[in-house]
């Protein structure tokens, strides 16, 4: 990307444009005989809306009806009290509680949309309770044409609300009402212990008065919190996720800003890594459009809120009417709560990773991890199961390192190879190869242990970002292992690294390389074959790596790096010192070499290609 720079033309065009809006400014300053004609205005309008105000009042007390058209909306529209831009309605501005043990609703008069969602059971790295929904953080309205085609959105309606009981249910409705035979209603339906809430739009008598033939729109748009005490890593794991009819789970870029139209959506997640607020529906959305952007750019403790997230769904009438089916979740990405709600398959807003990965995490891991927690505290949790999973796969630790013994066996002969056909890159590979044949060993063997192993280690990094069960538990010095740990706070910031210094990734770095020295250190000769990488470099770059992507990461997942490579060169010192014996895998090797060797069709195929190279070097010489 190229560096912008200020040149003395930007300078002068910035100083043309100030003095340009400066002049813009004074120009457009009204007159005194504007001014006076202003006042004059607007001493009107006061004394029109304190008359409107009076004449609402009387009719409220007398409990005389007095239905107000739509035609007739559009002039009251900005009366607040009694008087709402849909028609008439009793509803004063207000608003209504619904909570049970787990959740926290303030439900607003204007626009029957929830305004306050809270928490009961969580509360933010600085210990303030969370909230998805604050300070008019979030917006939800339908939009609408009337049959006389201008266009409305209920949030800016004035609902009636009612709140009652069914069983132990509380249920609180909100009518927007033309008259008392006409009107849109929104119900909320809150369960005890529930996060989920049922949600209905459904209208009465307005067919005809509102225009089906115009496009109505639902939209929701919600600006994202911040909850954990990185924002980045926080908005690393923050993005939209949907769910479609035939059961397909797909994301929108959390990295960057994005934008997309879905079709047979089933819910729609406004996923904030360990939250999530979730608009659900029982007949399929045949269309959504989704935006997501960025509002995170660099870490930064002043920053509130970290993507802005906006949905617009059409919906039609049924027989001129509204009626929506929905329901609206307010709480956790917990697995162990989200599973509660199976007729939405609301865990697979839990993003667990891709295919066979994915599949390792939510169905061994994450099981497997929360029976040790049952039990155990959750960092000496991970202990153990590091230490279960680097047990499971000594088997393919021990042929691994079978692979490295066998291939320093053969040093020397590599070596006077090497040294034999210095000057013949082709030779060299050609007679390497036959030497690895006669002996029964492939250079590749030590590497589809590792292969072997991707899926786990992928699966793991995946884990940790996903387990709530983290979320907010300590273990030694760190405070939470879902965050990074601290044991200093730098004066200053570096670039990819942070403020801070965190110990368990320096552990995890200073792991790794003990555990590449002893590696890498048996396949040096290695780096001599042509095309081969520097083992000596990546050995240095690997912890290098790690101390610094790993500073802003979960400290329970920087915890089981350094428990897994710590357990792992304990196990390959054991193979080393107890099971494998280099003299014995000597002998075998040579009992190998006299034993006649019959080539595959691909080792075939590979001396041929190398021959004819061969042969189409020397004829290039002739």
């Amino acid at each position: 990307m190229e560096e912008k720079k200020l040149d003395i033309n930007s300078i002068i065009g910035f100083v043309l444009i100030f003095g340009i809006l400066i002049f813009m400014f004074y120009q457009n300053q009204p007159t005194p005989e504007e001014l006076e004609a202003q006042k004059a205005e607007q001493a009107k309008i006061e004394a029109e809306t304190k008359a409107a105000e009076v004449e609402a009042v009387k009719v409220v007390e007398e409990d005389k009806p007095a239905p107000i058209n739509l035609q007739d909306s559009v002039a009251v529209a900005d009366y607040k009290s009694s008087v709402g831009a849909f028609g008439f309605t009793t509803a004063a501005e207000g608003s209504t509680i619904l909570e049970n043990e787990v959740l926290y609703l303030k439900v607003d008069n204007k626009g029957g949309q929830i305004v306050e969602a809270r928490m009961k059971n969580f509360v933010t790295y600085d210990s303030i309770p969370v909230y998805l929904i604050k300070d008019a953080n979030a917006n939800f309205g339908i939009n609408f044409s009337t049959s006389d085609n201008r266009v409305l959105n209920t949030k800016d309606l004035f609902f009636e609300p009612s709140l009652t009981k069914s069983g132990d249910n509380q249920v609180l409705s909100l009518k927007a009402k033309v008259d008392n035979n006409r009107f849109l209603e929104y119900r909320y339906e809150m369960k005890p212990n529930e996060y989920l809430v049922d949600f209905t739009v459904r209208s009465q008598g307005l067919n005809g008065v509102v225009n089906s033939s115009r496009p109505i729109d639902l939209e929701w748009n919600l600006k994202g919190i911040r909850h954990d005490k990185s924002v980045q890593y926080e908005n690393r794991y923050t993005e939209i996720m949907r769910n479609f009819e035939d059961g397909k789970i797909d994301y929108l870029s959390a990295n960057s800003d994005d934008e997309e139209t879905d079709e047979d959506v089933k819910w729609i997640s406004f996923k904030q890594h360990f939250f999530t607020s979730i608009l659900a529906t029982k007949k399929n959305f045949k269309t959504a459009k989704l935006l997501s952007q960025n509002l995170v750019e660099e870490e930064n403790k002043e920053i509130a809120f970290t993507k802005n997230f906006e949905a617009s769904i059409p919906i039609s009438l049924e027989g001129g009417e509204f009626s929506e089916n929905l329901n609206w979740y307010y709480g956790p990405t917990d697995i162990k709560v989200l599973s509660k709600y199976d007729e939405y398959e609301l865990e697979d807003t839990i993003y667990f990773g891709w295919g066979i990965f994915g599949w390792i995490n939510r169905y061994v891991f994450t099981p497997f991890y929360s029976f040790l927690s049952s039990f155990l505290p959750f960092g000496i949790a991970i202990v153990v199961m590091t230490i279960l999973v680097r047990l499971a796969l000594s088997p393919v630790t021990y042929k691994s390192y079978l692979s490295q013994a066998k291939m320093k066996v053969l040093k020397p002969e590599i070596t006077e190879i090497n040294e034999k056909y210095k000057d013949n890159a082709m030779k060299k590979q050609q007679e390497t190869m036959k030497l690895y044949g006669k002996a029964g060993v492939s250079p590749m063997s030590g590497c589809i242990p590792a292969l072997m192993q991707l899926p786990i280690f992928y699966a793991l990094f995946m884990f940790f970002p996903t387990s709530f069960a983290l979320r907010q538990k300590s273990f030694l010095w760190a405070e939470d292992l879902s965050s990074y740990d601290t044991i200093f706070n730098l004066p200053f910031s570096i670039p990819f690294y942070g403020d801070h210094v965190s110990l368990f990734p320096i552990l995890a770095s200073v792991a790794i390389f003990f555990y590449m020295t002893l590696t890498t250190g048996q396949t040096m000769q290695m780096q001599q074959q042509p095309g081969m990488p520097n083992m000596k470099f990546i050995m240095y770059l690997s912890p290098l790596m790690m101390l610094f992507f790993f500073n802003n990461y979960a400290s329970g997942l920087s915890l089981y790096y350094f428990i897994s490579n710590l357990i792992t060169i304990f196990i390959m010192l054991a193979i080393k010192k107890y099971i494998l014996n280099e003299d014995k895998i000597h002998a075998q090797i040579q009992e190998n070499k006299k034993k006649p060797k019959k080539e595959n069709k691909f080792q075939k195929k590979m001396r041929e290609m190398m021959e004819q190279a061969e042969e189409q070097k020397k004829a290039g010489k002739r």
